[in-house]
Order: structure tokens, then C-alpha cells, then sequence
């Protein structure tokens, strides 16, 4: 009888360290689930998704060639490319590259908010003039169906007696690329990189800004 009962009593001892081992495999598991399940997402929601990391000088020549499918797209002859057009060229710039995430809520209200070092959006813009209104919108439509041909992605076009633009994305990309015809005889055509962080050892400017080659779109209209 005393021998049973001890048996007994091994197996219960036996039977709680069974289960005290296997809860502790389940805590453990919980404390690993929460690593790598909970963790990553709380942090992304305090400090934001992290910007993408992008060379400013390839971003620029990719956005280079964006305008110069667009400028082939318009088929506009005895055009002149605008001198001085403000906006006009390819720059990289960090002013609205904002902070992030809960964390940097009071950043992000500020009057004036900071702006993340090492990040930048770029862009390339220049304009055509003596395109009358008319052969605006008749380029437009032009580039719009020939593009969507080449598999773009529209993003608005209105076309009106007073206002004629078109917005496309290139395929592949997160960049837009936009055509604007303006009072008078001109026809802006921009496009546009989002923010992304640029590599150390990118080379910079005077300004402190990257360095980026000279625009070379539209080919036929350069000299």
C-alpha cells in the first residue's frame, strides 16, 4: 500500500514538472511571438516606415528619361525649349522630407517642421513654348493614349477650355511624371521622385546638396 501511494505520488510530481516545462516553452514562445510579431509593428508606429534608399544622380537620369518618353509621347514639332523656367532643371531637395511616426508627433505639428537629414525628393522640369492652346490639348491626348500604350498608369487628366493636364505613372515606379499647358503658349512638363535616403558617401555639392547630372531631356530641342 505505502509503495502504490509513492508511486503515486512520483507521477504526480512527475506529471507537474511535465507541465511546468511546457509552460514555460509557451511563455517563452509568447515572449518570442511578441519579438518578432508586436515589437516591430510598435515600433514602426513610433517611428514611421523608414525612407527607402535611393542614389539622387540614378533617380535623377531615371527621371531624365520619364520626360523624354513623354516629349516623344506629345509629337510636337517647331516647339523651343523655355529658357529660365522657374522650376526649370533637375534638383534634389529636403525641405519637405518630413520626420515620421508617434514619436516625432510634436516634429510633425511644429509651425515649421524639421526636416530628416540625408533625404531628399527629386525632380526635372523644363517647358516648351509656342504650343497654342489647341496643340496642347491635342498633344496631350496623344501622349496620354500613347503612353498608356507603353503600359503607364494615368493618375488624372482633365482636359477644358481653359486648363489641359495629365498625370501618369511610369510602370514600375512610384514616380510622376506630369505635362500642364499654360495661359499663353506654354507647355510645362515635370517629374517627380519621392523622398528616399541617399547613400553615405553620396557626393555633394556646394550647397551641401547631392550632386546630380545636367538634364539632357528633350535630346532634339538640347544644344
Amino acid at each position: 500500500m505505502t509503495q502504490r501511494n509513492t508511486s503515486f505520488g512520483g507521477r504526480r510530481k512527475a506529471i507537474s514538472v511535465l507541465a511546468a516545462v511546457l509552460a514555460s516553452v509557451v511563455a517563452c514562445g509568447g515572449v518570442v511571438w511578441l519579438a518578432q510579431g508586436v515589437a516591430p509593428g510598435l515600433d514602426r508606429f513610433l517611428e514611421g516606415d523608414p525612407y527607402p534608399v535611393a542614389d539622387p544622380a540614378a533617380t535623377a537620369q531615371r527621371l531624365d528619361g520619364h520626360t523624354q518618353r513623354v516629349y516623344d509621347a506629345l509629337r510636337l514639332f517647331d516647339v523651343e525649349l523655355v529658357d529660365n523656367w522657374p522650376g526649370g532643371g533637375v534638383e534634389a531637395d529636403g525641405s519637405s522630407c518630413y520626420y515620421r511616426g508617434f514619436s516625432n508627433l510634436s516634429k510633425q505639428l511644429s509651425d515649421s517642421p524639421p526636416s530628416v537629414p540625408g533625404v531628399v525628393d527629386v525632380d526635372s522640369e523644363w517647358a516648351l513654348k509656342g504650343v497654342s492652346p489647341a496643340q496642347a490639348k491635342a498633344a496631350l491626348r496623344h501622349a496620354k493614349g500613347e503612353l498608356v500604350r507603353q503600359g503607364w498608369k494615368v493618375t488624372s487628366y482633365e482636359e477644358s477650355k481653359f486648363w489641359n493636364e495629365l498625370s501618369m505613372r511610369p510602370p514600375g515606379t512610384d514616380d510622376t511624371v506630369s505635362v500642364e499647358a499654360y495661359p499663353g503658349d506654354r507647355l510645362g512638363v515635370r517629374a517627380y521622385a519621392e523622398c528616399a535616403r541617399y547613400p553615405s558617401g553620396t557626393p555633394m555639392g556646394a550647397y551641401g546638396d547631392p550632386e546630380l547630372p545636367s538634364q539632357q531631356a528633350p535630346l532634339q530641342l538640347r544644344r
